[in-house]
């Protein structure tokens, strides 16, 4: 099935995050299992001389592959796009204008203006077409922000857009509180349920960066369908520092 088959469908969507600039760590996310995964090139390390190698090695596993850009410009979009993304998450949208202009940026003409050169995107795909990509190219736009949710409704019915997904950290820092992925003061909870509501009404898809498990649960019995979990930094610190705690304990006092 493909992913948007998928997207279309009613499963949840398990997503690995890949913030190490690193084609063997992406791998290793690949062949976890995950049901997509994030390239991240917002923040972290990575830039476009890793993305390509990075996407190479999800690409081993068979896990369908976003990239969150830097920044809503065409050009990253279809930098992204041409490199063998199946989509893109899109930060720190706030308006239906800037929803616009990421999914026209996703589009080839006469649905947007992506430019013709589709580089690896095309690459064992001896049909590509624009007719083809604009069909299976997944564009999702962040909401993060008190301003993002006032806008919301507008977002969310931007024709051609895909889904919304909400970055919880910027968007508690936004309203008042603290960068945290689990806030959960009451105006934060119902800013997010605020999202998932704007997208149910337009039939897009509503994620969240949802961190570790408990979280994941909580967020997807709420609907939410495409769901982020701790990116590789947080698996390999996490990793190695409970090995090591169980290996002290083994060893015993010294």
């Amino acid at each position: 099935m493909s992913l948007r088959d998928r997207w279309q469908s009613d499963d949840v969507l398990l997503g690995g995050w890949c913030g190490l600039p690193s084609a063997l760590s992406a791998e290793i996310i690949g062949r976890a299992g995950f049901d997509w995964a994030g390239v991240e090139m917002q923040h972290g390390l990575a830039w476009l001389d890793q993305m390509v190698p990075m996407l190479q090695g999800l690409a081993i596993g068979r896990t369908p592959a976003f990239v969150r850009v830097p920044w809503n410009e065409p050009w990253l979009i279809m930098r992204a796009l041409d490199a063998g993304a199946a989509g893109v998450i899109v930060p720190h949208v706030e308006s239906s204008a800037e929803a616009a202009a990421a999914v026209a940026a996703c589009r080839y003409p006469p649905l947007g203006i992506r430019s013709w050169g589709p580089g690896r995107a095309a690459f064992g795909v001896p049909d590509y077409s624009a007719a083809g990509a604009n069909r299976d190219v997944i564009c999702v736009v962040m909401v993060e922000t008190t301003q993002g949710v006032d806008h919301v409704e507008e977002v969310a019915s931007t024709d051609g857009l895909d889904g919304v997904f909400i970055g919880p950290a910027d968007l508690s820092l936004s309203g008042g509180g603290l960068p945290a992925m689990g806030a959960d003061a009451p105006e934060h909870v119902a800013r997010v349920l605020k999202v998932r509501d704007a997208c149910r009404r337009s039939g897009v898809v509503a994620g969240i960066y949802s961190g570790d498990a408990a979280s994941t649960g909580r967020w997807a019995s709420e609907g939410f369908r495409f769901l982020a979990l701790l990116n590789d930094v947080h698996h390999l610190t996490a990793g190695a520092a409970a090995n090591l705690k169980a290996a002290r304990a083994a060893v015993g006092p010294t």
